[in-house]
């Protein structure tokens, strides 16, 4: 019989020898059975799609400086488009990002390539989870521009195990949560933080996947240098995989 340990190395080695097309095929041939992340129903309401990118004339440093303007600048662009939601953001090369000293790197070269997929909404939206899973680890980085409220949840296909970070947390979801705690799929484990709690950002959850932890605990880049994004990308696959609301988007 073999042991625990000589078991979980087995299974490391498995998941080791996959591609990441494999990982990806495994997780998309279980999307039937996802959980909505958020609250969204496609027959009634909206998404709209957020720029951040050069090419948006319209953001400026005045508001990029300014939390409450550019929380009024999303809750505008929301009204306009009767969006209950803006989506958007994977593999984004954003400007809004010199906001902070927190994407300024020791090279000469700042990170701005955006890894996940950012839901802007109102705060207290619920967070559910989309699948089952278990508490990685969790973390408060409260700096101007960080994740704020961080939460990471490590999930289990097969013998494949893979991770999903949910950023800009309200910091109630942090109260009596424990590593290696379980939610179960569908739990509402947090919601969209206020400025205060999320990183002094308009209220929104920033969902990503997350193959290799590597030594991170309670976080994990979740925005790299332009000049690395291939590593970054194949790290980090397109969060649409799980969240499936890309299809849902008004142009």
């Amino acid at each position: 019989m073999l042991s625990v340990e000589r078991f979980s190395l087995n299974i490391l080695s498995l998941q080791d020898m996959m591609t990441n097309e494999e990982k990806i095929d495994l997780i998309q041939q279980e999307q039937h059975g996802f959980h909505p992340v958020v609250p969204f129903n496609a027959s009634e309401e909206r998404l709209c799609k957020l720029d951040f990118t050069s090419q948006n004339k319209n953001l400026n440093a005045t508001i990029l400086n300014d939390t409450d303007l550019f929380s009024a600048y999303i809750t505008r662009l929301l009204h306009e488009q009767k969006a209950k939601f803006g989506i958007g953001g994977y593999a984004e090369h954003r400007t809004i990002y010199q906001r902070s000293k927190v994407f300024d790197t020791e090279d000469a070269e700042p990170r701005r390539l955006h890894l996940g997929i950012d839901i802007w909404g109102e705060a207290l939206t619920p967070v559910m989870a989309p699948l089952d899973g278990t508490v990685h680890s969790f973390a408060f980085h409260g700096s101007f521009g960080n994740y704020g409220t961080t939460i990471i949840l490590q999930h289990q296909i097969d013998t494949f195990s893979f991770y999903t970070l949910y950023g800009h947390l309200n910091l109630a979801a942090l109260k009596n949560l424990s590593v290696n705690q379980t939610i179960k799929k569908g739990t509402p484990f947090a919601a969209f933080g206020i400025p205060s709690e999320n990183g002094y950002w308009p209220p929104h959850l920033h969902f990503q996947i997350i193959f290799d932890m590597e030594n991170y605990e309670g976080d994990f880049p979740g925005v790299c240098q332009f000049s690395k994004k291939d590593q970054w990308l194949a790290q980090c696959p397109d969060p649409d995989i799980i969240l499936q609301l890309n299809q849902y988007v008004t142009t």
